[in-house]
This record gives C-alpha cells, structure tokens and sequence, in this order.
C-alpha cells in the first residue's frame, strides 16, 4: 500500500473538495450551494472543506480560478493589423464565455465568471472598480502600442459593453447576438473619444525621497502577463493593494519610454480579495494572449505579491488593500522612494529627473 506524503494528501484533498464544488456551484448556483452538499459529494468532512477554505465565496472563487486556468492557452496570437480588427478578435474571444441557450441558469452563470450575489458588502464592488481600471489599461497599452495616444477610454467602453452582454447573457439567456456585439466593438476604436492623460491631482502629489539604499530584489516571482520570471536589478517598482489598482496608469505613465514598470499587487485578505484579484486578472490576461504578442506589454511586469515578496522588499511593513508605496531601482540600488497616494507617479518623476 502506497502511503501518500502529508503534501499529496492535503493536494487530495483541495481536489476533491474543488471537484464537488465545481458540481454544486454548477447544479445549485453561489446562494444556494451548501458546504454540507460539498463536503458529502467530496466524502468528506465539512472540517475538512473549511480547513482548505475557510468560506463558501472563497471556494467559488477558487472553482471560478481553476476554470479560467484550464481554459487558459498559451501565447496564440492572430496578429491583427490594426486596432479595428484587433478590437473585433478581442471582443469573439472575451465573448466565448457566453452560456449556450441550452445551459442550467447556474451552470451558465459559472461559465459567465458570475459574481452576482458573491460580493455584497461594500468591499467588493470598491475592489471590483479598481481592477476594471486595471483591464482597461492592460487593454489600452495593446492597443496604443507605444503611439502618444491615450486609448484607456476606449478599452473601458469596450470593456463595459463585454461586460453589459455578459450580464444580459446571464438575466435574460439567447437574447441577443453576440456576433453584433463583437461588430460594435470593432467599430467602437473609430469612435473619437479625445481621449488625454492629465489627472489634476498628480502636481499636488509629494515628490519622493532620493536615496541610495540597498536593495535586494526578492526571488521566483512570475510576471502574470507573460508567464516569465521577474527581474527587478532596475526599473520602477510599484506596491498597490487591491483598492488602488487604479493608480497603475500612475507609474506606467511616469515611467520614461522602455523603462520596465513592476506592479506587485498585495492585499489584506488574500483567502477572498486575493482571489478575487487572481480570478480577474488571470481571465483578463487569457483573452489578452490569444489576441496580441507578447511584446505589446514588454515594459510593463504584472506580479501577484500574495506572500507580500515585494512589499516588504521595499520597505512596506502592513501591506493591506490600501497600500501604495513604489521605489526606483537603478543597477540593483534603490535610488528614489515614495509612499502614500501617488507614490507610483513620484518615484517615476523622479527618476526621469535624475537620469534626464
């Protein structure tokens, strides 16, 4: 008889436990699932559910993770040659995930990475705005493909109107047609939308401090865009936590062309937040990837700092959703640092000033 390790078990177990919930979510929906159901679909007991995850919205979003990750492909470009077209395979690929007019209600709504009903405090949907920013500029550096022109308006209105068909996939099923939606969102990148980079806050914003600390970059960390190692010897390094991801276009837009920008994002409550971080940003990047290169995002490193790798690194003692700290490293020294709202923008500033 083979005696697993206490690691194989504990693999096991989460399997099983993913496996029964995966089934219950899809026959029952969020609301109605039961852990009790999960654990005895799992022959297992409710102990042991809670012990891998310690709520029902956390196992939903780790069943919701798992299914992204297997639907997830590698690098499958079509090359598109214009942002016309790129908008319109964008679109076909994000709207893949519709439920078919056949589908259960609550097997469409898994499908559709539904989170009606999950989130209903005021946390997640403050959460759930800032990663929506987030998309939207990872869109918008694909299409602007290094050109002046700020295309973040148009990633968020092409975004919306994915989203608004997802939403009436999952209230009123085979109304519509997708292939339309994909047809108005082609069309959507003629749309002018004066589209400018100028937030009025950012003159106000405190300057960072120059310095010349040492600096130890922390270890296997994986950039979430291109699924490669992430190296930090120079570059901006911005720390956000999950309710200032929206001060990414901040660092990104400081930094000076073809320098690297690292977001490390970190967060209070890695079991629910964390995970909903990890699901939306994984899906996100899955249809990104089937529709431009790799080299679209070459300066821009996306890092889940679950383990807070990075934050402490740079000095952040208590990171939490409400961090915002960023360091400027040159040749493996810290040379700028700045905390607080802005700290992205600051350090970004200041080094274009120091090597201008």
């Amino acid at each position: 008889m083979v005696r697993l390790t206490r690691v194989q078990q504990q693999a096991r177990t989460r399997a099983a436990v993913l496996a029964a919930a995966r089934e219950e979510f899809a026959e029952q929906g969020f609301l109605p699932a039961k852990v009790d159901r999960i654990a005895e679909r799992a022959e297992l007991t409710r102990g042991a559910v809670y012990s891998n995850f310690p709520s029902k919205r956390a196992l939903y979003l780790a069943v919701l993770i798992d299914l992204v990750e297997q639907a997830s492909e590698p690098w499958v470009t079509v090359s598109p040659t214009s942002r016309v077209d790129a908008l319109g395979v964008f679109a076909r690929v994000w709207l893949e995930r519709l439920p078919l007019v056949g589908d259960a209600a609550p097997g469409g709504r898994l499908r559709l990475r539904s989170l009606d009903g999950v989130f209903e405090d005021e946390r997640g949907p403050a959460v759930l705005a800032q990663l929506a920013r987030l998309e939207a500029l990872l869109l918008a550096i694909a299409l602007e493909r290094g050109a002046p022109a700020r295309r973040v308006r148009l990633a968020e209105l092409v975004l919306t109107m994915l989203d608004g068909a997802g939403h009436r996939a999952e209230t009123a099923p085979g109304f519509g047609d997708p292939f339309d939606v994909a047809h108005a969102c082609r069309h959507m990148a003629e749309i002018d939308l004066e589209d400018t980079w100028a937030p009025p806050h950012l003159p106000y914003v405190a300057p960072a401090r120059t310095c010349a600390d040492a600096w130890t970059a922390p270890e296997g960390l994986v950039d979430q865009i291109s699924g490669e190692r992430v190296e930090l010897a120079n570059g901006l390094v911005v720390v956000l936590g999950a309710s200032r991801l929206g001060a990414a276009e901040e660092a990104v837009r400081s930094a000076k062309p073809g320098e690297q920008v690292t977001l490390a994002v970190v967060t209070g409550d890695p079991e629910e937040t964390g995970r909903l971080v990890r699901l939306r940003v994984t899906d996100a990047v899955g249809c990104l990837r089937r529709v431009f290169a790799p080299e679209v995002w070459q300066h821009v490193r996306l890092v889940l700092d679950d383990d807070a790798l990075v934050a402490s690194a740079i000095g952040v003692t208590d990171p939490g959703d409400d961090t915002e700290s960023a360091v400027s490293v040159r040749d493996g020294v810290i040379v700028a640092r700045a905390h607080g709202r802005g700290a992205g923008y600051a350090a970004g500033a200041r080094r274009r000033e120091a090597t201008s």
